[in-house]
């Protein structure tokens, strides 16, 4: 095992007094190919060639000498710290940091960032990156090759945001480029580079916690159809909504289609909990009192006017749906796409049926629970109103391989 580890960040400047220190006692040093060719790194000294971080730990943990590790930016935010420190490798880990490229690249546009999200783009995660910048207003992405300012643009098609695009920061060659995303992807873009996704209203004051501030918004969920404007829809019984919510389990990272959104009750209250939402109606009336939901409670989403099976073809693949209208031909559709969760309800027990014997048949575990609510009015503790449904929830039992 290595006698000692040390992480050194480096952000451009000169290493400091500490850095160079414990360059010149390593014989072994790992790194970029641009870290490696610094001039502090021993002539004498191992070099290895930062690709795979598993493997590069093995190699440190089995080396008998002093190890050094160079990377970018804060070596502790998404960073290598974390391979090292893993319990596999049992290494002890020393770091010098330097200044995250997160943060240079918000000090290079003037903009704070305590109140922005900060994701990472790989090939793998890039979809939950996209929706990430769907549903919010201020997303910082550390981008990797195939995963860059121009696949982000591409796949946020249909969506108005503005990239600040940070490339090769602290470097020579550092270029700062302010372009809208419909243009991004028209351009090629140099590693590493970090893009800052702006889209909507931006947070004014300064709040408590980084990211969004989760108490800026009305407490509790289901919130009764006064909140988002009154009025009624197909599916907006609140309480039917809290149990659909409950099935679907929205969250970070996920893309959520709410079919039918009536006063965009459902699509807005999947938004508050950070996933990204597209919303689709038949009535232009529906889709403007979305918008304007959407507004009132500073969320973001995508609404999408036209008839759903068609409508759907062209939109983005989802990871959970929720389906207010349209009955079994729209729910026949949307399991074609194959999400992970969809949630839909029926009137009577035999479009119960036929719904949960077609999503059965498209390979989801299906259940059927008939809801009935009661309101009574507490001053006179009489029946106000009742409404009856059949809540159905299927999950995808086999996923794609």
């Amino acid at each position: 095992m290595a006698d000692r580890v040390t992480v050194i960040g480096w952000d451009g400047p000169p290493l400091t007094e500490a850095a160079r220190a414990a360059l010149g006692a390593a014989t072994l040093v790992a790194g970029a190919a641009h870290h490696l060719a610094l001039p502090e790194v021993p002539a004498h000294a191992e070099r290895v060639r930062l690709g795979s971080l598993g493997l590069a730990a093995r190699r440190i943990a089995a080396h008998r000498g002093t190890a050094v590790v160079i990377a970018d930016g804060d070596p502790g935010f998404f960073g290598v710290v974390r391979t090292l420190r893993a319990p596999e490798h049992g290494l002890e880990v020393e770091v010098v940091p330097a200044v995250s490229s997160v943060a240079q690249a918000f000090a290079r546009a003037g903009m704070p960032w305590d109140d922005a999200q900060v994701v990472v783009a790989h090939r793998r995660t890039l979809r939950r990156a996209v929706n990430v910048c769907r549903a919010h207003s201020k997303v910082a992405v550390l981008t990797s090759p195939g995963a860059g300012p121009a696949e982000l643009a591409l796949l946020l098609a249909g969506v108005h945001r503005t990239f600040v695009v940070c490339e090769e920061l602290g470097t020579e060659r550092e270029e700062v480029s302010v372009i809208t995303s419909d243009n991004a992807a028209d351009r090629s873009w140099r590693d590493p580079n970090v893009v800052i996704v702006i889209g909507g209203p931006v947070a004014a004051e300064t709040g408590w916690i980084a990211g969004r501030d989760p108490g800026s918004k009305p407490r509790g969920w289901a919130l009764p159809v006064e909140a988002y404007g009154g009025g009624t829809g197909e599916g907006e019984n609140e309480r039917l909504r809290a149990a659909q919510l409950a099935r679907l389990g929205p969250r970070v990272g996920d893309l959520v289609w709410d079919i039918g959104c009536g006063i965009g009750a459902y699509a807005v209250e999947a938004a508050r909990f950070g996933a990204a939402v597209i919303a689709v109606d038949r009535d232009a009336d529906a889709c403007g009192r979305t918008t304007a939901s959407a507004r009132r409670f500073g969320v973001q989403l995508q609404v999408v006017h036209g008839s759903a099976p068609h409508v759907l073809e062209d939109l983005p693949e989802p990871d959970v749906v929720r389906i207010g209208g349209g009955g079994a031909p729209v729910v026949a559709a949307v399991a074609d796409r194959r999400p992970e969760r969809i949630v839909t309800h029926a009137a009577t027990r035999d479009q119960a049926e036929l719904i949960g014997r077609d999503l059965v048949e498209h390979g989801y575990v299906v259940e059927c629970a008939l809801l009935q609510s009661v309101e009574l009015d507490t001053r006179v503790w009489t029946e106000r109103d009742r409404s009856v449904a059949f809540l159905i929830s299927a999950q995808l039992d086999r996923p794609d391989s």
